[in-house]
């Protein structure tokens, strides 16, 4: 096998594995989140079951986060075998720790409200809106980065990845963070609640607001005035109006 096939068959074998990974953690997370965590396969005996959830409800972040500081990249870029597969090693990890999450989440056993009749269609279309609200804000973010495809693409071509611009249009004219605002919009809006999912949403959504902070601070570093611009423009997670100069006047 030459250098050329070998590359080849990495970079797509890095790809298959990503995709798969993805439609995996995303599939088990649409599934077990509709049913409000109360589905989980997990079997781990209370009370030890409290303990293992948090970990697992806690890694997520944590890791996702460290991944995305400088020395985070500089870790994924050693991982493959090729630096370029690091934004597909990203998608990978994401993708692999949603799936643990969902699969081995032990569930209380406690449903504090299930939807019925005309408020369970009602909030069935609210939970695919919210999916179809994240996934239009992962595709006009840049879905080849998003996904993962962008690093074993490049990788397959023999050529260094093409990042995608600072995104303005779309779901960006109106907030800054679509894509974390649909992702805590996917939390609540599930038509069966339990404490379970409770304890999710509130410290998810807490890093859905909190973690883009630093995304801004890199986003300031790498596109200097023109995204300090873009933050005075658009306000940040909340499609709050911004007031003019000539407003505060």
């Amino acid at each position: 096998m030459n250098a050329d096939t070998r590359r080849l068959t990495l970079a797509l074998m890095f790809g298959a594995v990503c995709h798969g990974s993805f439609a995996i953690g995303v599939g088990l997370m649409m599934y077990h989140l509709f049913f409000g965590l109360s589905h989980g396969w997990g079997a781990v005996p209370w009370p030890y079951a409290g303990f293992a959830n948090l970990v697992l409800l806690l890694q997520f972040p944590v890791i996702h986060s460290l991944l995305l500081t400088g020395k985070g990249r500089e870790i994924l870029a050693l991982l493959g075998p090729d630096k370029r597969l690091s934004t597909t090693l990203f998608a990978m990890i994401a993708a692999i720790q949603l799936a643990l999450l969902f699969a081995f989440w032990t569930p209380s056993g406690i449903i504090l409200w299930q939807a019925t009749g005309v408020a369970f269609w009602l909030m069935c279309t609210l939970y695919a809106a919210s999916w179809g609200f994240l996934m239009l804000a992962i595709v006009q973010s840049g879905f080849q980065l998003q996904s993962g495809m962008l690093g074993w693409f490049a990788m397959a071509r023999g050529r260094d990845p093409k990042f995608p611009d600072m995104p303005t249009r779309g779901l960006y004219r109106i907030i800054r963070q679509p894509i974390y605002a649909g992702f805590a919009l996917t939390l609540w809006t599930m038509p069966t609640y339990t404490p379970d999912q409770l304890v999710l949403a509130v410290i998810w959504t807490g890093y859905c607001v909190i973690g883009p902070l630093h995304k801004e601070k890199r986003f300031s570093n790498i596109y200097g005035d023109r995204f300090r611009n873009f933050q005075k423009r658009v306000p940040y997670w909340l499609p709050f109006p911004r007031k003019s100069r000539d407003d505060k006047a």
